[in-house]
């Protein structure tokens, strides 16, 4: 097997990000872009994100999260605590996330710190979700060795059965995370691979420092 895409180029040319025209605050232009996003490339599904932990085997594991929830404080998102996501993130509560948004030639690369949301935020939450996907959550024990999809047809059904006519309780074992970033990094794709790149770092004064680096 040899497959060599060294001839897989593309020239990045839609938009510029210059330092003189960002906000102070990181999370300000997030939400720019974000709706910049959402609304002229609605092929993409903008909420989708790449969160990047340190595994308990010691090997770094990125995956496909959905953001639920931003504000100043940082980015929400729901899970199992019990799957092996959630058990890296509370044996090392620092991660990475990131956003790629190919239409914009855009990605925004967040480290951040992570701790659970209050009880209540999550139990809102999980109240919003269809009862098909909070059967779901309690049907899959996540990360977990599974014989075959059957298995967890069979405990769906159950659990239908179990539930009908009857509120769904949000389980303990899933809920909310909040990332709290430290660095955000804001790249913005140009020509002849001399992309825009501004970076915010979280000072010990809790003020955001922002600088140009090179592509």
């Amino acid at each position: 097997m040899d497959g060599d895409l060294g001839n897989y180029r593309k020239s990045y040319e839609k938009y510029e990000l210059l330092l003189e025209d960002t906000p102070e605050n990181p999370m300000e232009l997030f939400q720019k872009w974000f709706f910049e996003v959402d609304k002229f490339f609605p092929e993409i599904e903008t909420n989708t994100m790449t969160i990047s932990t340190m595994g308990l085997d010691g090997f770094p594991k990125g995956r496909i999260v959905l953001l639920k929830k931003y504000t100043y404080e940082g980015f929400i998102f729901f899970t199992n605590y019990n799957s092996e996501k959630g058990k890296a993130i509370l044996k090392n509560p620092n991660v990475c996330l990131s956003f790629f948004w190919h239409g914009a030639e855009r990605q925004i690369i967040i480290k951040g710190k992570t701790k659970k949301i209050a009880k209540n935020l999550s139990d809102g939450y999980f109240e919003s979700r269809p009862r098909g996907s909070q059967l779901g959550a309690l049907a899959s024990n996540q990360s977990d060795v599974v014989a075959n999809r059957e298995v967890l047809e069979k405990k769906l059904i159950a659990l239908e059965q179990e539930y009908e006519g009857k509120e769904i309780p949000r389980p303990d074992f899933w809920g909310g995370f909040i990332v709290e970033p430290v660095e955000i990094e804001f790249w913005q794709g140009r020509p002849n691979r001399l992309h825009d790149r501004i970076r915010y770092i979280l000072d010990s004064e809790y003020n955001w420092v922002k600088n140009r680096l090179s592509p």
